[in-house]
C-alpha cells in the first residue's frame, strides 16, 4: 500500500492557490464593470473584515498540530495577493519619498503591498505634484512623528486642497546603526536630521566622539556607509540588507514607542468602514473668541478631537489655519451637520479626508 508523497500534496495545493489567484483577478476585472472607480482603501477594509471574521470563527484551527499563521501574517498574505491582482487589473503607480528602503518606502509597501508599482521621488512636494497632476494614482507622505512632531512640509501642501487623504499608515520606526566596521572604528555617523534626533541619547552614550553628519535620507546614508570604512549610518534594517551592512547597534531609537504616521494621498473618497477618522482643516477670523466658538461646535456635536495643530497661513501675517482629527466619517450624520456649522463659523473649512483608522505596523 503506497502513501501519497507529501511533496505531491504540497504541489497540488500550490496549483489550487494559483488557480484561485487567477480566479480572483477575473473577479476584480468583472467588478470594474459595475464599479469603474474602485478604491484601494475599500480593498484593505475588506481584507481586515475577512481576517477578523476568520479569527473569530477559528477557521483553519481544527488541526491543533498545524502551524496556522497568526492574524497579522494572514493579513499580510492577503494584502500581497490583493496587491498583485490590483496591479494586474488596474495598472497604476504610487509615489513615495525615496530612495528605496527609506521609511516612506516601508510605509508604502505596508499599505500598497509588495507587488505595487512604487515610484521614489525626491521630496514631499514631489509626491503631491505627482498625485495632483495625475502622473501617479496615489502617494504616501509622512505627517507626524511621535518624537519630532508634525511634518510641516506635508501640511503646507495639504492646505492647498490639491489632493485628499485616503488612508494612513502607523509605522513603528526602528533605527539600526549600520556599518562595515566594528563600533570602535566608527568616526562618523550619517543620517537624515530626524533620525539623528531620535537617537541622540544612544549616540551620546555609545559613540560620544563620533561626528554626526546630516544627509538627505536614511537610505542615502546606508549607501554611503557601504563604501567607506569608519562611516556608520542610521537607517532601516532593509537598507542594511540591500547594501550588505552589519547591524552594529539594533533598535537604537531613544523612544521605544517611536512611530511615524503617514498619510496616503489620492483623489477618491473612501467609503465608510465603521472604523474611520476624519481630518479637517479650517481657518478662523483673527479675533478674540473665534477659536473658542469653533471648539464649541465640536463639543455640541459630541466630536472627540484626537489631534489639533495650528500652522501659519502662507503669504499672510498673523493668520493661521488649524488641522483637527476626530473619529468618524464625513458622511456620518453628526459629522456632516458639524461641518455645515463650521462652514458658517469659519473663513474656510475643508475636509482633508475621511478614511479607515490604521493599526500600528513594524518597520
Amino acid at each position: 500500500m503506497s502513501s501519497t508523497d507529501p511533496r505531491d500534496t504540497i504541489a497540488s495545493i500550490d496549483t489550487q492557490i494559483l488557480d484561485l489567484l487567477r480566479e480572483r483577478c477575473r473577479a476584480m476585472m468583472e467588478n470594474t464593470v459595475s464599479n469603474p472607480n474602485p478604491d484601494w482603501a475599500s480593498t484593505l477594509a475588506s481584507i481586515d473584515h475577512v481576517v477578523d471574521r476568520s479569527v473569530q470563527s477559528g477557521s483553519g484551527n481544527e488541526d491543533s498540530n498545524a502551524a496556522v499563521p497568526d492574524s497579522e501574517v494572514q493579513r499580510n498574505i492577503l494584502r500581497h495577493v490583493a496587491s498583485a491582482c490590483w496591479r494586474a487589473t488596474r495598472p497604476g503607480t504610487y509615489a513615495f519619498l525615496g530612495p528605496p528602503d527609506s521609511y516612506s518606502h516601508l510605509a508604502a509597501l505596508a499599505y500598497f503591498g509588495d507587488a505595487a508599482n512604487l515610484l521614489p521621488v525626491s521630496s514631499i512636494g514631489a509626491v503631491f505634484d505627482a498625485v495632483g497632476r495625475g502622473d501617479c494614482a496615489g502617494g504616501i507622505v509622512p505627517i507626524e512623528n511621535s518624537t519630532d512632531g508634525r511634518v510641516v512640509d506635508t501640511f503646507g501642501r495639504l492646505s492647498k486642497g490639491e489632493v485628499s487623504i485616503t488612508g494612513e499608515v502607523q509605522l513603528a520606526i526602528h533605527h539600526q546603526l549600520l556599518a562595515m566596521c566594528d563600533r570602535d572604528s566608527i568616526t562618523e555617523v550619517h543620517s537624515k536630521p530626524q533620525a539623528i534626533s531620535q537617537c541622540r541619547v544612544w549616540l551620546a552614550n555609545n559613540l560620544p566622539h563620533a561626528k554626526l553628519i546630516e544627509c538627505s535620507s536614511t537610505a542615502a546614508a546606508a549607501k554611503l556607509a557601504a563604501t567607506q570604512t569608519g562611516i556608520a549610518a542610521i537607517a532601516s534594517e532593509a537598507a542594511g540588507r540591500r547594501h550588505g551592512l552589519r547591524v552594529i547597534g539594533a533598535n537604537i531609537e531613544d523612544n521605544r514607542d517611536n512611530v511615524t504616521r503617514f498619510a496616503v494621498l489620492g483623489h477618491e473618497q473612501p467609503a465608510s468602514t465603521g472604523q474611520d477618522k476624519t481630518t479637517l482643516l479650517f481657518q478662523v477670523a483673527h479675533q478674540p473668541g473665534a477659536l473658542a466658538d469653533v471648539m464649541g461646535i465640536f463639543k455640541r456635536h459630541e466630536l472627540n478631537l484626537t489631534w489639533i495643530e495650528s500652522f501659519p497661513q502662507p503669504g499672510t501675517k498673523n493668520e493661521y489655519f488649524f488641522v483637527v482629527e476626530f473619529p468618524g466619517h464625513c458622511q456620518d450624520v453628526a459629522i456632516a451637520k458639524a461641518i455645515e456649522d463650521l462652514q458658517t463659523a469659519t473663513h474656510h473649512t475643508h475636509v482633508l479626508g475621511s478614511y479607515g483608522r490604521a493599526a500600528r505596523v513594524e518597520s
